[in-house]
Formats: structure tokens, C-alpha cells, sequence
């Protein structure tokens, strides 16, 4: 059994590796999807109350959800794609220079 280091709750959602090993292909996609659904998540929801509140036609308050839904999964799903490509290139490059240094 790992040894997994102590993580907040947030980290242990979010990004809970130690950075010694580069990220799997699947624990990359969890880390993307995870990402894209916790921070799009408050936005719609969010977006949700005001186009309730403001009384906005159905049609309009659909095409402003799907908007918003559609934009956050693509910033944050790509902002976690990227954090996991840097991380992986970075864990790479520190097992090269161990490994060079032995």
C-alpha cells in the first residue's frame, strides 16, 4: 500500500499526487474532469439564480446556461489540461536528473 502524504480536502479533490511520479493517462483525465465540473459547477449555478431572478425568457435563460456550461468546461478543462502536461513534463525531467545523477 502507498504511503500517501497528508493532503487538505481541497488538494485530495483537486490534485492529490505527491509529484514524485507523472500522472497516468486515466489519473490525468480524472484530474480534467474534475476540474472542469467543480468550477463550472458554482458558475451555472450561479448564472441559474440570476436568470431566475431577472425573469429572463426560457429560451434566452437555456441559450445563457448552455454558454456558460459550454465556455467553463472548455476553460477549466483546458486550464487542468495544461497543469497536467507541465506537471508530467516536470516529473519527467526531475527523474531524468536523479537518474543522470546516480
Amino acid at each position: 500500500m502507498q504511503n500517501l502524504p497528508d493532503h487538505s480536502p481541497i488538494r485530495a479533490l483537486l490534485f492529490p499526487h505527491s509529484g514524485e511520479e507523472p500522472l497516468s493517462p486515466r489519473q490525468g483525465w480524472r484530474i480534467i474532469i474534475v476540474w472542469a465540473m467543480v468550477f463550472t459547477f458554482p458558475m451555472v449555478l450561479i448564472t441559474l439564480l440570476v436568470t431566475v431572478f431577472a425573469a429572463t425568457p426560457l429560451y434566452k435563460a437555456v441559450i445563457i446556461l448552455l454558454s456558460v456550461l459550454v465556455g467553463g468546461l472548455l476553460i477549466f478543462g483546458l486550464s487542468a489540461w495544461a497543469i497536467v502536461s507541465s506537471f508530467n513534463r516536470v516529473t519527467r525531467l526531475r527523474q531524468a536528473q536523479q537518474n543522470k545523477g546516480q
